[in-house]
């Protein structure tokens, strides 16, 4: 069998159909930036292009309908590090806890 080896990905520009688009993480304090400028006047097509996202992007990211600010942005991010924390100490919990049921369950009192 021979190897099957992964193309080297040619560099693409965006929107030019020549290769792969960039993949980049867009923050919420990005988002907000964009929803205040369209807010101020500017079109979302015209941020969108900017800034060099799709309208897409802006749209799957937004926060909902309401004032959705930095701060609680910020609040989100916390709140976020805190579950993904107490997610892996529930799953450390876990093992441990399987480990002993089954060493108690070996060990015949």
């Amino acid at each position: 069998m021979s190897e099957r080896r992964a193309a080297p990905k040619a560099p693409g520009r965006r929107g030019n159909g020549a290769g792969p688009m960039e993949v980049r993480e867009i923050t919420e304090e990005q988002i907000l930036a964009l929803l205040r400028e369209a807010e101020a006047g500017a079109t979302i097509e015209e941020l969108c292009n900017l800034h060099g996202i799709s309208n897409a992007t802006l749209v799957k990211s937004s926060p909902g309908q309401g004032s959705f600010t930095a701060s609680d942005a910020d609040r989100l991010r916390h709140l976020e590090e805190e579950n993904r924390r107490l997610r892996a100490l529930v799953a450390d919990l876990t093992l441990s806890n399987q480990a002993l049921k089954s060493a108690v369950s070996k060990k015949k009192w």
